[in-house]
């Protein structure tokens, strides 16, 4: 077992010379062997210890074990307890999903405070099985069949070349003092029932049942990494990333409908689930202003092109401006000051930065989102225009529309934050002041190219 974990942490590249590694010890049978084949290596250890506060004195004595064990060999040892159940409830989550957020943020912190490189799990070969039947059963795509990865990020996980049953020969031969978590034996988790029921069954079938589901993983891992160039190619040559939001060609991605995984692999990252598939294609193939949300993102169509979206979009419906000052309340005005106007002045032509007379801006002045019926006269023009017609004109998508704000002096439009001013506000030969206002690119709408 030695050799094997020495083995598999160089082939993998693990630990780097001069690495400091967090363990991460529950007291377990995997996790202590896991401690006992790092005693065994040259590296700089520290154990973390989480205490869920869910099996009342056993939680305690798990931790006293594993401080112990700390103390006599003279490692660092870090411990917490958390209130879990207390956690899982305010969050609506499962207890088991509780348990993983809080331990992976406290194990990073820990690594961060303490000037660790790597954090150490101890997941082994049929944890990883495990998982990919889990995953396979709930639906997942080639990343879910993949497993677990040897190291992720910060975190790596040197025994899952071992067998449980390989742990437990250690164990034994080693006579390595664990504590056993009764909860592992009960079957009304999801991981007890495929560890206890299915996998026996599939064991009956084919004995070297965990071997070969581990082999196919790692074939799936590599399928993986080559669907997921080929995705991120397809995705850079079909889609165009804009500073608030991602546009599709729908013309180019229309030649994969057809495909359902491609058109799965692309919109994953946008939340589309395998559910929302047959939607998306809806969408895709439909009138303008077809929408999905998805947990994360809005996916919306406008003429030729597939709109996606994960900016929060503001709540607020108006703002009331009282002086210059006062315009960066609101969240997309990043500046706003006041200029004096000469013959040398040269007035900003990018539509995000509004230069106005002073003089003709009478506070307070209101920031509101557009309504049917509002107009005004567009710089250069000396006849007023809806702005919904204006918005048509331009090539609006809903998606704009729906997050456009404007500015408003003595009821009358001064500016499309972002876009275009009124011509009656605009710089003139016997303007002495100006008032230059700059919108965060990033907050308001970016236009579509004309």
């Amino acid at each position: 077992m030695i050799d094997e974990f020495k083995k598999f942490i160089f082939e993998n590249n693990l630990i780097k010379p001069g690495d400091k590694v967090l363990i991460t010890v529950s007291g377990g049978i995997d996790s202590m062997v896991m401690a006992h084949l790092f005693l065994k290596q040259d590296y700089k250890i520290g154990i973390a210890h989480c205490n869920f506060s869910l099996r009342a004195a056993e939680s305690d004595k798990d931790e006293e074990m594993v401080r112990k064990f700390a103390s006599e060999h003279n490692i660092p040892f870090f411990t917490v307890r958390f209130e879990t159940k207390t956690f899982a409830k305010k969050n609506r989550l499962s207890v088991q999903m509780a348990a993983r957020d809080l331990r992976y943020k406290w194990f990073e912190e820990i690594r961060k405070e303490n000037g660790y490189d790597l954090i150490a799990v101890a997941h082994n070969l049929n944890d990883n099985i495990e998982t990919l039947l889990i995953n396979l059963t709930r639906g997942t795509g080639l990343a879910g069949m993949a497993g677990m990865k040897p190291i992720s990020n910060r975190i790596i996980r040197p025994l899952l070349f071992a067998s449980r049953q390989a742990i437990q020969t250690y164990r034994d031969q080693n006579n390595i003092v664990f504590r056993e978590d009764r909860s592992n034996a009960d079957t009304k988790y999801i991981r007890n029932k495929i560890r206890h029921l299915v996998i026996p069954v599939l064991k009956e079938i084919n004995p070297s049942i965990e071997q070969t589901l581990n082999e196919a993983a790692e074939r799936f891992s590599g399928f993986n990494e080559i669907v997921t160039e080929y995705i991120a190619h397809l995705r850079e040559n079909i889609s165009e990333e804009k500073e608030q939001h991602i546009t599709f060609n729908i013309g180019l991605l229309k030649n994969y409908l057809h495909n359902k995984v491609v058109l799965f692999e692309l919109f994953k990252p946008y939340g589309i689930t395998n559910a929302l598939l047959i939607d998306l294609i809806k969408v895709i193939e439909g009138e303008t202003g077809g929408q999905i949300i998805t947990d994360s993102h809005r996916i919306i169509k406008n003429r030729k092109e597939i709109i996606v979206s994960d900016e929060e979009f503001i709540k607020e419906t108006s703002y009331s401006i009282n002086n210059t000052e006062s315009f960066c309340n609101f969240p997309g005005i990043s500046s706003a000051r006041n200029v004096r106007i000469s013959d040398t002045y040269e007035i900003p032509s990018d539509p995000h930065i509004a230069c106005l007379d002073s003089q003709k801006v009478s506070f307070p002045v209101i920031i509101r989102k557009w309504k049917a019926g509002d107009y005004f006269y567009p710089l250069g023009m000396n006849q007023k225009k809806k702005l919904s017609d204006y918005f048509i004109d331009n090539k609006y998508s809903r998606f704009d529309k729906e997050n456009i704000f404007i500015l408003e002096s003595d009821g009358k439009i001064v500016w499309i934050i972002g876009d275009r001013i009124d011509d009656r506000f605009k710089i003139t030969s016997s303007t002495k002041k100006g008032l230059l206002l700059k919108s965060k690119r990033k907050a308001m709408i970016i236009k579509p190219v004309r």
